[in-house]
Order: structure tokens, then sequence, then C-alpha cells
């Protein structure tokens, strides 16, 4: 981080948007480590493909005996180089199912409980010229057609998509981010929570209460390790998976195996978006990284969170979050419009047990009722209202706290909220992959 006195400016949307920061003000810009850019992702696939962590592609259509192939990618919430990676991809496997009789690829544009995605995001994710050849389904969460693998140690029925999973060769192609609760996405995650039904997901992220369930954590998440133990049940035998700078610039691509590949990404998505800090800031101004990291305020949500780590308690802290397709779930929406105070919706959540969903309106209540929230975005104030979120002009508000904060405030800007998480400056950068936040730290 740096300080200096600046305006600042932030993406938004597609677009960005500058905010004077009053000169009385000390700000520190709490950004990700720039790391060499790749300069082929081609290349470098090939080259990933070439070396496998693990069984390759050919081994594996050999043990299968493959007929029928299957590949998970992510929907828009997600900006993996799917259209980038899938042609050298597709041709490899192709190569490696030569003279197996009508050897038959599918594209799975892995959602979750996302709505599934219509023939125009699908055309946007997955464009007709590059899966020429091949079938594509958009999963539904709310379908019965799942295969049953059984249940994890930690109680979670591992169900996934019928026509996913009764493939011979199942890969997942994703990307490597820091999550809230998770750890860090990728590895088997894109199919097995992408394609899963509501039942897997649901319970697997009610771990999220549990000791270890924290960002930048992989060793000890029961999170993380449940939908590892998950992929390994339903047998997904390949991954794919990127490491993404904050422009959307691929840093990191490993392939082979879903929990090696994982471990892989993660440690350089550590040093990436880890960012030290000492002592914490009164004013946090965070953006979730443009789009399509704020593609709704379902997934804005994650940079409110992450961002109020480097907030005293108290604090002040503006999101930027267009939210282009609106709040993002009718069930988050639905069970937040139910309650008159963030309060409220923490204690009936507590109450009543987890649900997918409602879990949004708990997660932003954990932050609303600890903290001085302010949202800019192009949702009607009533909406975030509704959703117990103060609109507000950025330019304004930050005037506002700046002015009438006794002393000099300490303002962090965070370019990248939905990604970057931070730990103690007694923690050396080099080994934040190896850090592991504590409770405090990750409330």
């Amino acid at each position: 981080s740096q300080e200096l006195l600046m305006d600042v400016e932030l993406k938004y949307g597609t677009g960005t948007v500058r905010i004077p920061i009053p000169d009385r003000a000390i700000v520190s810009v709490l950004e990700p480590l720039n790391l060499p850019v790749v300069t082929s992702v081609e290349k470098a696939l090939a080259a990933a493909l070439d070396s496998p962590a693990g069984k390759g592609l050919d081994a594996l259509v050999r043990e299968r005996g493959a007929r029928s192939v299957a590949i998970a990618v992510p929907d828009e919430t997600r900006p993996t180089p799917t259209r980038e990676v899938l042609p050298l991809l597709l041709e490899r496997i192709r190569s490696a199912t030569q003279g197996t009789p009508s050897a038959e690829i599918t594209l799975f544009v892995g959602g979750g409980l996302h709505p599934p995605a219509d023939s125009e995001a699908i055309e946007r994710i997955l464009p007709a010229a590059v899966t020429r050849g091949c079938r594509v389904v958009a999963h539904d969460a709310g379908k019965p057609e799942m295969l049953d693998y059984g249940t994890t140690s930690r109680g979670t029925p591992v169900r996934i998509n019928r026509r996913y999973g009764s493939a011979d060769l199942k890969i997942v192609v994703g990307q490597v981010d820091p999550h809230q609760f998770v750890g860090f996405t990728g590895g088997s995650k894109g199919a097995v929570i992408g394609c899963a039904s509501s039942e897997t997901i649901e319970k697997n992220h009610s771990l999220m209460f549990q000791p270890g369930a924290q960002v930048g954590r992989l060793k000890g998440n029961p999170v993380r390790e449940d939908l590892n133990e998950a992929g390994r049940m339903a047998g997904i035998d390949f991954a794919v998976d990127f490491v993404l700078d904050a422009d959307r610039r691929v840093v990191h691509l490993a392939a082979g195996d879903p929990d090696a590949v994982l471990e892989s990404c993660a440690a350089v998505c550590a040093k990436v978006y880890g960012v030290e800090i000492g002592e914490k800031f009164d004013i946090v101004v965070a953006s979730c990284g443009g789009h399509p990291k704020d593609i709704c305020l379902y997934q804005a949500q994650k940079g409110l969170n992450l961002a109020s780590h480097a907030l005293k308690p108290g604090g002040h802290i503006l999101l930027l979050a267009a939210s282009p397709q609106g709040v993002g779930d009718d069930v988050y929406f639905d069970y937040v419009s139910r309650f008159p105070s963030p309060q409220e919706a923490v204690r009936d959540f507590k109450s009543a047990g987890f649900r997918m969903g409602a879990h949004k309106a708990y997660l932003f209540g954990q932050t609303l009722v600890n903290y001085d929230v302010a949202v800019f975005s192009d949702l009607e104030p009533q909406v975030l209202r509704t959703c117990h979120l103060r609109p507000a002009d950025p330019v304004a508000v930050i005037e506002e706290w700046v002015s009438r904060f006794p002393g000099t405030p300490r303002v962090a800007v965070v370019p990248s909220a939905n990604t970057t998480y931070f730990y103690p400056k007694a923690c050396a950068r080099a080994g934040a992959k190896n850090h592991q936040p504590t409770e405090e730290e990750s409330r």
C-alpha cells in the first residue's frame, strides 16, 4: 500500500467512477500484487496439458474408454477465459479420443443455484463458433435429474447433474479466487457446486459457520475440504484452473488432478490477493472490481464482506456495486424484505437454521450491524433500502465522513474488493499462501 492525497478512479460495472478524497485524509491503496502476465494463454495451456498434475487426458481417455466427455464451465459471474481456452482443450480431447466410436462432448454451464443461463447468456459464455460439434447444457439445480454419489463425511449429500455425472470423462474448467468462507474457489467446485443439486449446495455452504471456514484458507477449512471430498466421490477426473489479476489477465494456470491443481493455483492466488495491513482503517472505499464481480447485489456482498476486514469496528465503508442484473436472487430478496432491520434478519437466520439465498441476508447483516455502510449502485434506492443498505452518492458520502471525523481519518481504497483479503503485518507477504486468518481477522 502507499499513502497519498488523491482522487481515486475505481471500476464500476463496465466503466469507472472517480471519487475525490478530501486532502485532510490519509489515503492508502490496498491493491493486489502485480505478477507477470502469461503472454500466450494457449501456449501455457498446451504446456500444462503436456505436463499435468497427475494423469493426463490421454491416459484418462484410455482408462475410461471414453465415449462421452463432460466439461463444466462457469457462468457469467466468473470472468474465466473460457472462450480462449476451449478450442485447444477440445482439440486435445478429440485427439485423445480418436478411434473411440461416437465420442460425444457436452459442455455444462455450471451456475449452481444461480438462474440457469438463457440462450443469450450461453452465446456470450460459449459462442457457437467455439462449441461447434458439442452439446451445450445450462445446469438447473432445481431439476430432479441428478446422480446420487452418497454422503460426505461431513454429511453433504453428493448429488450431481445426471448428464454430467454419467459421462465417461468428467472435466471442470474454472478460476481460483479468494472466497469469503470456501477459502478459495476452483478445483472440483465448478462441478460439485456448479452442477449440483440444491440440497448439495445448501448443506455444503451451511458449513460456513464452523471454525476454519475463512477466506484464504485451504487446509482445515470445512467447506473447502467437504467440496474436495465430494469431487473425489463424484469422480471429477481433470481440472483446468486459472488465476487472473485485477485486470482479468491470466497470471497462472494449471491442469490435472483437481485437488493438486487447486493447491497450485491457490498458492499463486494468495500472493496476488493477500494484502498485509497493520492498523485497521477508519473509512474504506471498496469497488467490487467491476463487471462481472458487481453483476448483481448477491455477488457484490463478497466485496463488502472482505473489505470490512480492513475496517475498525464502527467504521465507515462505501461499496461500489453497479448491479446491472439487479439483486440477483429472489430467495434472498424475499427473505430480507421480511425484516425492518439487519439485526432482526441475523437473529431470525440464526434461530431458524441455514437456508441458501437467505444466508446472504445473514452475511450482509453481519457487516451492517458492525459498520456504517453506504452503497453506490444502479439499483433503485428503494430496493437498496429494502436490503437494509443506504444508497449514497460516493463523492458526497466520502466528504461527509471525512469532514465529520475528529482528527485525521485513515482511508483505505480497495480497488478489487471481491478478491482482496487482508492479514496482519507480522505475516510476511511471501508466506501469505500459508497464512490462516484467525476468527477475529475473518469477522
